[in-house]
């Protein structure tokens, strides 16, 4: 399977958590990075080596703040140098305020069948303290919207550990996207990137982190009230409906290549990663003037073990050890199994047939578990 990202990083505003690479220059630079995208995907198409595309993820950034004629003109763009014709799961990112009926039905007429939509809460307070451009009910007419366009497989980004977050508030929110009928729901826990607002805020004193058995219980309760209205829990933090599983997400778990366009996007071939400058200047003005703008690095042996480990225990599949060892060799193996059944005594782990896979409360303790089974910690 042929997967392929599309980063857009133009935002209206900038979120206080958000360490992702963005700018608010879009009506200056919108028309010639979508044209640098374009160029890129000529430039690289021969690393998808034949294979057909069957996922496409445009994300950001804020990918429903570029205008829509652009927004056309980059995916017919795409499909003509890429062919899109094979695509069976395309999802667009976007913020509940940019999701008004047009732009629906933009993206329908586009072949879109996915949009996942960063909710983050549904108490207005803690929206506008975050930065957010939407308020709970801006976000709860934007579900409703898609569903009526026909796009029915929606997901809901959430965050918990937010500052002025109770566990009750939290529950609220939780049954709140429930009712909304989606398809999907990512929830993660905050995390203070070093730079940002939010971080600046909380070594000021304004801001006081939510205590952590605060935020396992708010785990807690995520899964136990996705789990009881028929979610499957697939990945650490992505609960999906019977067959609604994000196809292109979990390619990034279970190591599938995939091609990653724009600036500050990602690519991997199984060995190589590729990665773009988080410059958009840098970006646009190489692949314009017909270079990659990628640098890249070769994995080593030890570097693929400590991914296959780590990706392998953020899902339900788990890692499993067989193919640990057919891989890696018996000195990875023994190493592996030896770590995975101490942390089995301790309850983080159990195992089914020859996969390891974190127990409910190995969840909560999931980075000291993968630390502890890594080569080179």
């Amino acid at each position: 399977m042929a997967g392929v990202y599309v980063h857009i990083p133009f935002c209206a505003s900038r979120c206080s958590y958000c360490d992702f690479f963005s700018t608010l220059r879009r009506e200056e630079m919108g028309d010639c990075y979508v044209e640098a995208l374009l160029a890129e995907a000529a430039l690289r198409r021969m690393e998808l080596r034949g294979e057909a595309v069957k996922t496409l993820y445009v994300g950001g950034g804020t990918p429903s703040q570029l205008p829509l004629p652009l927004f056309v003109r980059l995916v017919d763009g795409l499909r003509e140098g890429l062919g899109l014709d094979t695509v069976e799961e395309f999802t667009v990112e976007a913020n509940p305020d940019d999701v008004t009926g047009e732009w629906c039905a933009g993206m329908v007429s586009l072949g879109v069948n996915r949009v996942s939509m960063g909710v983050q809460s549904f108490q207005d307070d803690i929206l506008r303290f975050i930065g957010r451009r939407h308020t709970a009910r801006q976000a709860i007419e934007a579900v409703d919207r898609l569903h009526d366009a026909g796009i029915n497989n929606v997901s809901i980004d959430l965050i918990y550990g937010l500052p002025g977050q109770t566990v009750e508030s939290w529950s609220r929110s939780v049954d709140q996207a429930v009712a909304l009928d989606p398809q999907h729901v990512s929830a993660y826990g905050l995390t203070y990137e070093e730079g940002t607002r939010l971080w600046h805020q909380r070594e000021r004193g304004e801001v006081i982190e939510v205590p952590e058995e605060q935020c396992v219980e708010m785990y807690r309760i995520l899964v136990d009230k996705l789990q009881a209205a028929g979610f499957e829990h697939y990945e650490i933090s992505n609960f999906a409906l019977p067959g609604f599983h994000s196809r292109h997400n979990s390619a990034y778990w279970d190591e599938t290549p995939y091609l990653g366009l724009g600036a500050a996007a990602h690519s991997y071939d199984g060995v190589i990663r590729r990665y773009n400058p988080s410059d958009l200047k840098m970006y646009i003005d190489k692949v314009m003037s017909g270079e990659t703008a990628y640098q890249q690095e070769q994995l080593t042996r030890w570097e693929r073990y400590d991914e296959r480990v780590m990706l392998g225990l953020r899902t339900a599949h788990g890692v499993d050890a067989d193919v640990l060892r057919q891989e890696f060799g018996d000195e990875a193996w023994r190493h592996f199994v030896d770590v995975a059944e101490r942390h089995m005594a301790l309850g983080n782990l159990e195992k089914k047939a020859s996969r390891y896979v974190l127990t409910r409360d190995g969840v909560m303790l999931s980075d000291s578990v993968v630390r502890d089974l890594m080569w080179d910690a």
